[in-house]
């Protein structure tokens, strides 16, 4: 997993990325915001989906509510950018169009419309 830190309209986002799932669990996404946080002052994470586990995206599991719920207890916010067009949940195109209205979850197609959505998060 690779972090790496950008500054978009003056606003210091963290952006990870990687090719396998490392954040597959509370614990593994609460421990990235905490270091992102502390360790660079960044409370906004653009996320590549592919580093998430796939349980996160079955919201049956609870595990992307539980993550989010984090994230907001320790004033986070996040966009998670990928591809989701291969997923065909209801609840989970529900999920992502009531985030995608929000103002501290986004779900995007591109790393820069991620960066875009949390420059701009209020």
């Amino acid at each position: 997993m690779n972090i790496e830190y950008v500054k978009e309209h003056g606003t210091d986002i963290a952006v990870v990325s990687g090719d396998a799932a490392e954040i597959t669990t509370v614990q593994a996404a609460l421990d990235l915001a905490m270091t992102v946080k502390y360790e660079a002052g960044a409370e906004r994470i653009a996320i590549d989906k592919r580093v998430l586990g796939e349980d996160f995206f079955i919201l049956s599991t609870g595990v992307a509510g539980e993550i989010l719920q984090k994230f907001i207890n320790y004033h986070v916010k996040a966009a998670f950018f990928g591809d989701y067009s291969h997923y065909t949940s209801k609840p989970l195109r529900d999920f992502i169009y009531e985030s995608n209205n929000g103002k501290h979850f986004f779900f995007t197609a591109s790393r820069e419309e991620a960066l875009e959505r949390l420059a701009q998060a209020n």
